[in-house]
């Protein structure tokens, strides 16, 4: 009786690398996964990881952390250094201690043996699909009437001519220009490491408002949320 094919998988299929001692383990990892629509590499150890990692591109790393030599904590932080590639650890040190170490090495996810292949499964779609999402681009610039602020330098311009202003409305502006529309309370305005001082803030404001209102007691741009804070009304 022959052997059933082996499925053939897309070229773009998620790629895997499974590292892990237990040649037991490996494949059978190596084979749910590819029954499930993973391409899968394997490696027995850290030094093997690293050789393949210098040869292929994984969309994400599922790693055992208790291996002989460079453990797979240790190899997560060194790949961290480096690399952004998504890491599930699986590992039979199931203690909270263990845990929060993993995670403060910078990994995905944490899966402790004995597990169940349809959570392994269904971890591994959750972190590619994060992995895959589109990233809001940062704002750059805000335009608001004949002014526009750019962000990242600072720089406040009406009708493309500067706009003297000091450090501290710059920051405030800086809060209000990457959420444009959104409420921002006051205590997000405050000077930072300053206890938060509402009335110090309002007049911060107010005199921001004489640069950029024509009429700052009845503002257009820079307006007052009762009982929360402020919000910046910015150009489509």
């Amino acid at each position: 009786m022959m052997a059933p094919a082996k499925k053939l998988l897309p070229d773009d299929a998620p790629h895997l690398l499974v590292v892990d001692d237990d040649a037991r383990i490996r494949d059978l990892l190596s084979r749910y996964l590819s029954d499930n629509g993973y391409r899968v590499t394997t490696a027995g150890n850290a030094a093997d990881a690293r050789a393949k990692l210098l040869g292929l591109t994984f969309d994400l790393l599922v790693l055992d952390i208790m291996m002989p030599g460079e453990n797979g904590l240790d190899l997560a932080r060194s790949i961290r250094n480096d690399s952004n590639v998504p890491i599930l650890m699986l590992t039979a040190r199931a203690e909270t201690d263990d845990r929060i170490t993993g995670l403060e090495t910078g990994v995905d996810d944490y899966l402790t043996k004995p597990f169940d292949p349809r959570e392994l499964l269904l971890r591994i779609n959750n972190i590619l699909r994060r992995a895959a999402a589109p990233q809001p681009l940062a704002i750059e610039s805000v335009r608001f009437g004949n002014f526009i602020f750019h962000i990242e330098s600072g720089e406040l311009l009406r009708d493309d001519k500067p706009v003297r202003i000091t450090d501290r409305e710059r920051e405030m502006l800086r809060i209000l220009a990457a959420k444009p529309g959104e409420t921002i309370a006051r205590q997000a305005l405050a000077a930072p490491g300053a206890d938060v001082n509402e009335r110090a803030v309002d007049v911060q404001i107010n005199r921001l408002r004489r640069k950029i209102e024509a009429n700052p007691t009845d503002p257009i741009y820079l307006r007052t949320v009762r009982g929360g804070g402020y919000r910046l009304v910015v150009s489509p």
